[in-house]
């Protein structure tokens, strides 16, 4: 994208760095399918974990709130 906005030879030697890291990547992945399963086992794990986290900070909000003080009872009996 640089390359393109830029018109440089260091700004196009930059995009075609970046464009051949991806293809490697992706080569790797492909290579090696079990990194796959493991980054996608990776990632469920951190959504679920995502999930507990919000649960666990609206209980503690829940548990900060401020308690409405009680009303002013009379100790005792009523005369009638």
């Amino acid at each position: 994208m640089a390359a393109s906005i830029l018109n440089s030879p260091r700004a196009i030697e930059a995009s075609i760095f970046v464009v051949r890291a991806f293809v490697r990547l992706r080569q790797i992945l492909s290579e090696n399918k079990e990194i796959a399963v493991k980054i996608a086992e990776l990632e469920r794990k951190l959504s679920k974990h995502d999930e507990q986290i919000i649960a666990l900070v609206e209980a503690i909000r829940h548990l900060m709130s401020p308690k409405l003080p009680p009303k002013n009872r009379r100790i005792g009996f009523k005369k009638d």
